[in-house]
């Protein structure tokens, strides 16, 4: 209802302002005339315009069909400028959605057929017939033309509108998705609609990136998203062949360039659709990185939403997939040097793997967190520590998250955890090794804190052999972040240094563990909740 009242606004109020104001002048003027130049009673006044001769009608009607083709020119051309601009900047599928719009083709056919209404009319009088009616109508006719022609313009403005365009590709292409038309010919059609919807959605966004346009590119991203996520929900209604990759579907660019193989299983997996939307958000994604990373983000968390519609409707296949995916972002990411981009890109793949753990999934996270410890230490091996440092504190997270849930894979998951510090090589991995020290140090906290004793000691032994000066700054840092919200503003929000009181106190038990920092610990002062410096 809200969408018909927005399609309605640009031709109720233009059409009730200019035909009341046209209508309420011609009346004041009527009456004038009546009431100064004519003398006569009211029904001789009217009958005065019914007696019009030929002559009067002819040169009444004069050069009016050549106004009405003009008024045609006039809005073919204005037209035909901002189709143009909008096919150029955002995708050349706003022509065909222009020409299939009824309303469009409404207006333009009534121009046409007002333009030879009136060629007719000049041609029908004569001194021996007056087609009072055809007259009548042509006078209405004009009127109509002109007086629609401005609304007409906000019309088609509103119609190619960035948001609306994104919003209709997005539409149409999941109508095609859950179509109804059915057998080869009817499924390859709406296949190949489909696919076209998908690549104008994602040019829309890489045109608008290339713009520096965040707004339309973000539609374009979430257009994908709500997409994907409504197909997901009800694809297990439709019929078995549209899974299937014919020879059309694989001859597009992006099944053509993958192994037979490869293109075989999307098709037995039944994700072919989503394979295309995530394909088309690693170009995206790709596209954005050191450039507009609110959009790279963007494109994490619809990722994300993707995945948790997947953990929803229990598709593996497709939950499979949107991790390849989530690594593929990382893997982009690092080579770029994108240190930002990464690191939202891990909040997000965390977030994907809590919503696992929710479901029950226990080992596909166990799977997310083997990659944070790779990616982790590829990032660390091309100089970006501080991505190495934040995927050890998301696995922090994660191994709190398991411990509370009682899971089984705690014990594999602390080992992938305990093995994100390997040894620097250069003082910036130096600095990488610091932070995940200070994650291992404060999930061992949370074990003292939860009672599991034997755990903070497995993070122990793994640190044991750490020098004293090394580990006793660690603790003075930890111990001076008593702020739990970031100082910036950021997605995440919190200090990933800080420890709450009752895991502060666990500190000192932890560092107590260690012999060669007896008689130390006193030295660096109590345990309050003083920062360091003041």
């Amino acid at each position: 209802m809200a969408a018909e009242t927005q399609s309605r606004r640009p031709w109720l109020t233009p059409l009730a302002l200019l035909g009341g104001t046209a209508t309420a002048w011609i009346l004041t003027l009527l009456g004038l005339d009546y009431l100064v130049s004519y003398q006569l009673p009211g029904d001789q006044f009217w009958g005065l315009l019914s007696r019009l001769t030929p002559a009067d009608v002819q040169q009444a009607l004069g050069n009016m069909p050549e106004v009405v083709v003009a008024i045609l020119g006039v809005a073919i051309t204005v037209i035909s400028i901002i189709l143009q601009l909008s096919a150029t900047r955002y995708t050349p599928r706003v022509t065909e959605m222009f020409f299939l719009d009824r309303t469009n083709l409404m207006v333009i056919g009534f121009f046409v057929v007002a333009s030879i209404h009136c060629l007719w009319a000049t041609m029908l009088v004569h001194n021996e017939f007056v087609p009072k009616i055809f007259v009548g109508t042509t006078l209405v006719m004009m009127t109509a033309a002109i007086l629609i022609l401005i609304p007409y313009f906000a019309y088609v403005f509103a119609f190619l509108d960035p948001e609306r365009i994104v919003g209709r590709l997005q539409a149409q292409s999941l109508a095609e998705a859950l179509g109804r038309r059915r057998g080869a010919q009817g499924i390859v059609r709406r296949q190949d609609r489909v696919l076209q919807g998908i690549e104008q959605l994602a040019d829309v966004a890489v045109n608008s990136i290339s713009q520096k346009d965040r707004v339309i590119a973000s539609r374009a991203v979430d257009a994908l998203c709500k997409l994907a996520v409504r197909y997901v929900e009800r694809k297990e209604s439709l019929d078995e062949q549209w899974f299937i990759i014919r020879d059309k579907l694989r001859k597009n660019p992006d099944f053509v360039a993958m192994a037979p193989r490869s293109v075989d299983q999307i098709s037995q997996s039944r994700t072919w659709l989503e394979w295309k939307v995530l394909r088309q958000y690693q170009t995206i994604a790709t596209e954005s990185l050191n450039r507009m990373r609110e959009v790279n983000q963007l494109v994490a968390i619809d990722t994300r939403y993707v995945g948790e519609a997947a953990i929803t409707r229990k598709d593996q296949p497709l939950l499979g997939l949107v991790i390849k995916f989530f690594n593929t972002y990382l893997r982009a990411s690092i080579n770029s040097a994108d240190v930002r981009s990464a690191y939202n890109i891990l909040h997000q793949y965390r977030l994907l793997a809590e919503a696992l753990l929710r479901a029950g999934h226990a080992e596909q996270a166990l799977e997310i967190g083997r990659y944070f410890k790779y990616y982790g230490l590829t990032a660390n091996g091309r100089g970006l520590a501080f991505v190495n440092e934040t995927a050890a504190y998301d696995l922090c997270t994660l191994c709190e998250l398991v411990h509370e849930a009682g899971l089984d894979v705690e014990d594999e998951l602390l080992a992938t955890f305990l093995e994100v510090d390997k040894q620097p090589e250069t003082e910036e991995q130096e600095q990488s090794l610091r932070g995940v020290r200070k994650a291992q140090i404060k999930l061992a906290t949370f074990y003292l804190d939860r009672g599991a004793e034997e755990l903070a000691r497995r993070v122990w032994r793994d640190m044991e052999h750490e020098s004293a000066e090394r580990m006793l700054s660690i603790r003075e840092e930890m111990r001076a972040v008593t702020d739990e919200d970031f100082w910036e503003v950021i997605d995440r929000g919190y200090n990933f240094d800080y420890l709450t009181p009752s895991r502060r106190e666990q500190l000192d038990q932890f560092y107590s563990w260690f012999p060669e920092l007896a008689g130390k610990l006193d030295a660096h002062g109590p345990d309050d909740d003083t920062p360091a410096g003041d």
